[in-house]
């Protein structure tokens, strides 16, 4: 028998690929799923967004009783989100504000329309004003295989533990693969934790396949960057996300370094003067400036790209950031737990020997990237760098209360051993000791 001619052999190819999309769960419904919070940075508001695969209203019904009517509505617009893969997939990706919330009052929701509905799910509104004391997960690198902390983040957030989640960058591992089928995946995994907390994010090195772009569509963020940075107010602090991307990937615009250092400058010097509503600045970019891993990563070399900027003089952050009086800093992308003594310029600038982070003279860094993915851990150097204090080769994630403006306290939680608290200490700046270090 003759081979099939090449023309031939190509429809085949395509008629097989189009059954194979729709053969996928989604064809081509419009139930909703995926579905997540995110705060849009207006007191007594919230976002959801959610994922169809057809076209269809946007809808969000809520109410305060946990059975019953849903007598409030807010409605909101889908865009099209075409992912950048040989199939083209096409996802309608929905937003809707909630607004004229009770400030900590719990919620019921569901969202949809008349051509399908999510099942409910509950949240709390965020407090207003400064004078509460907000408890946040925070952590990195989770993927979509081997996410170790999503069950025990699931039980926390089911026995509000938490007012908001930070996931500071790398999600799915990768979004866009498979068609951006592993990005679905991904977003219907932490459901359970982002349709009942607000859910916040920064771009990591793992979502910058086609710019960023199932990075952009998916999440939900304050601002009109795209997500990519933005900050906003939580109790006494203010808490900017940035893009430390922005300094690798400079084949989709050099301009966007100085773009964002432009904003981050302008950003830290509002916050600086409203010290004294919102003490704690707190930041939250993917890549470090300073780690102690065993790698060849940018923050392993002397001069990271984040820390001195392009071409070690350009858009530095650490300068900006030490400038400014940054209290703490949160980054991931090595796949352990590191905490340093506070620091500027790889000096350690303890507040004292016996109290080291009371009225610490230099922001304080966290890595937090072990929460998952199949890249597994990352090991350490031998020998540790003296502005090391604490590093964890172990799954986890990290837990922070901002008690009021001068008391913060960290937790670092290990998966591997059941729970167990593997790192635990305090930030105390008295505002005496604020006003002489800003």
């Amino acid at each position: 028998m003759s081979p099939l001619p090449g023309s031939w052999l190509r429809y085949c190819l395509l008629l097989f690929s189009s059954l194979g999309i729709q053969g996928d769960p989604e064809y081509p419904r419009a139930t909703p799923e995926q579905v997540h919070l995110s705060y849009p940075g207006e007191p007594g508001s919230m976002t959801v967004t959610w994922t169809t695969w057809a076209p269809a209203r946007s809808e969000v019904q809520f109410g305060v009783q946990l059975s019953g009517p849903l007598p409030f509505r807010a409605n909101g617009a889908a865009t099209a989100f075409v992912d950048g893969g040989v199939l083209r997939r096409k996802l309608y990706i929905h937003r809707v504000t909630l607004r004229k919330l009770r400030p900590g009052a719990q919620y019921v929701y569901r969202c949809g329309s008349s051509q399908g509905w999510s099942r409910r799910f509950r949240f709390t509104a965020l407090k207003n004003g400064v004078h509460w004391s907000p408890r946040l997960a925070v952590f990195g690198d989770m993927g979509a295989d081997n996410a170790k902390a999503l069950p025990r983040l699931r039980r926390d957030t089911q026995q509000d533990m938490f007012d908001a989640v930070l996931h500071v960058g790398d999600f799915a591992y990768n979004m866009d693969q498979d068609n951006a089928r592993v990005g679905d995946r991904f977003m219907r995994l932490i459901e359970p934790v982002a349709a009942s907390l607000p859910y916040m994010t920064c771009p990591g090195n793992h979502e910058q396949r086609y710019n960023f772009s199932n990075y952009k569509a998916r999440f939900s963020m304050p601002g009109d960057n795209e997500g990519l940075w933005y900050s906003w107010d939580l109790g006494p602090a203010h808490i900017i996300s940035f893009s430390t991307e922005v300094y690798f990937f400079l084949h989709y615009g050099r301009h966007l370094v100085e773009r964002q250092f432009r904003w981050l400058e302008k950003d830290l010097q509002k916050a600086n003067k409203n010290r004294v509503a919102r003490p704690w600045i707190i930041t939250m970019g993917h890549r470090p400036m300073y780690c102690s891993n065993a790698d060849l990563d940018d923050c392993t070399r002397h001069e990271s790209r984040v820390r001195k900027g392009l071409k070690g003089k350009l858009f530095g952050l650490e300068d900006l950031f030490h400038k400014y009086g940054v209290d703490l800093e949160f980054w991931a992308h090595e796949h352990s737990y590191e905490r340093l003594w506070p620091i500027y310029n790889y000096q350690v600038l303890n507040g004292s020997l016996e109290k080291p982070y009371t009225n610490p003279r230099g922001p304080v860094h966290i890595i937090t990237g072990s929460a998952g993915c199949e890249e597994l851990l990352t090991p350490f150097v031998l020998k540790p760098r003296p502005w090391s204090a604490v590093r964890v080769k172990e799954y986890g994630y990290t837990r922070m209360h901002i008690l009021n403006g001068t008391h913060m306290h960290l937790q670092q939680v290990s998966d591997d051993q059941d729970g167990k608290i593997v790192d635990d200490f305090w930030i105390i700046r008295p505002l005496l000791g604020r006003m002489m270090y800003h």
